[in-house]
């Protein structure tokens, strides 16, 4: 009976596992792409604002 009790944590995290990662192939694109493409882009360009040194009339 250990082999059991040895065997059900693996099992269980690896459903788990699969329905996440079904969840997630699911949720990308639909309805919502654009509005998280944006909101992605919108951060992107802060970061690349941030980084940039700003140039002084020297």
């Amino acid at each position: 009976m250990d082999y059991v009790s040895a065997l059900v944590p693996p099992v269980v995290m690896a459903v788990f596992f699969g329905g996440l990662i079904v969840t997630i192939v699911k949720t990308q694109g639909g309805a919502n792409k654009a509005k998280e493409d944006a909101a992605a882009d919108a951060i992107s360009r802060a970061e690349a604002a941030r980084r940039t040194p700003e140039t002084g009339g020297a």
